[in-house]
């Protein structure tokens, strides 16, 4: 047994800087600091935790993580949220949600090991056909992807919802304007309360928007969505260009190359670009994977 295994196991579902709010086993939330200099929990993790007081306490360790979502750019890494069961992808009929981010996101799920779906929003607009039709390549690689009306039919909307989430820890990701905020308060009571309670606890309102929140949807605490705030770039630092293709199933399907170490780019016996010429892969994802893998091979570090 560690010296860790006889304190208080808690879970993390908020961290803002050097504090963290961690939930002990019976539902109650404390204000954490980690010991020492380094703060490296996120929400999701499960620590080991000594208490202070009756709503304070002292993070001295981090359980083994099954996963960790990310992005990784340039100049730094930013983590989302640990030991999930699935990415909910949110995307919208409006604004056009960009294929780019989509695609950037599934990749960082698949090289994590975490399963990812999506979810269509604003189906009762006109545009709902035009977005159905970009899904398409999506719903061909084997991707769960289903249609939600929150504002248009909210009962609807949560029954379709919770079929997918129930029972699982959701991480929900989608750009401005798509339905996050909708979308969580449809499904969390109080979440806004939620939000300001911890807030307060942490003494810092102004930062409400800015930081991953963990909210449980039931009682019984075992479904639970997690949010996060928009971003505008999904960087992906942490993959190796040479192995960016086996993240894309589409194109890891087609991989029988004349070369084992294949760009899919220009080799001839491209099984992947042979593949693009039947109409077996999409075209705009073809050309996703190319810009990715240019951004890749330009990494300076």
């Amino acid at each position: 047994m560690s010296k860790f295994q006889a304190l208080d196991l808690g879970l993390v579902v908020r961290s803002h800087g050097r504090h963290y709010i961690v939930e002990a086993a019976d539902g109650r939330r404390l204000v954490c600091h980690p010991r020492g200099k380094r703060s490296d929990a996120v929400v999701g993790d499960q620590v080991r935790f000594a208490p202070a007081s009756a709503d304070e306490g002292v993070v001295e360790a981090v359980e083994p993580r099954r996963n960790l979502l990310f992005r990784q750019d340039e100049w730094k890494t930013k983590s989302f949220a640990a030991n999930l069961d699935q990415l909910l992808i949110l995307v919208g009929v409006e604004p056009v949600f960009s294929e780019s981010q989509l695609t950037r996101s599934l990749i960082a799920a698949e090289s994590a090991g975490i399963n990812a779906v999506i979810a269509l929003n604003k189906t009762d607009l006109p545009g709902a056909d035009a977005a159905r039709e970009r899904l398409l390549p999506y719903r061909a690689m084997g991707l769960t992807v289903f249609e939600v009306a929150l504002k248009a039919d909210p009962e609807g909307s949560r029954a379709t919802l919770a079929s997918w989430l129930a029972g699982k820890r959701s991480f929900v990701l989608g750009p401005s304007g798509t339905g996050k905020s909708t979308l969580i308060n449809l499904l969390v009571k109080d979440a806004k309360a939620q939000i300001g309670e911890i807030s307060q606890a942490l003494n810092s309102g102004r930062h409400t928007t800015t930081t991953t929140q963990w909210y449980w949807t039931d009682d019984t605490r075992t479904t639970a969505l997690i949010d996060s705030p928009g971003f505008q770039e999904f960087g992906l630092h942490q993959i190796v260009a040479a192995e960016l293709w086996r993240w894309m199933p589409d194109l890891r399907k087609h991989a029988e190359c004349r070369f084992h170490n294949c760009s899919h780019i220009h080799e001839p016996g491209c099984g992947v670009r042979a593949a693009v010429e039947a109409g077996l892969i999409s075209p705009s994802r073809y050309r996703i994977y190319g810009e990715i893998l240019d951004e890749l091979q330009r990494k300076t570090w």
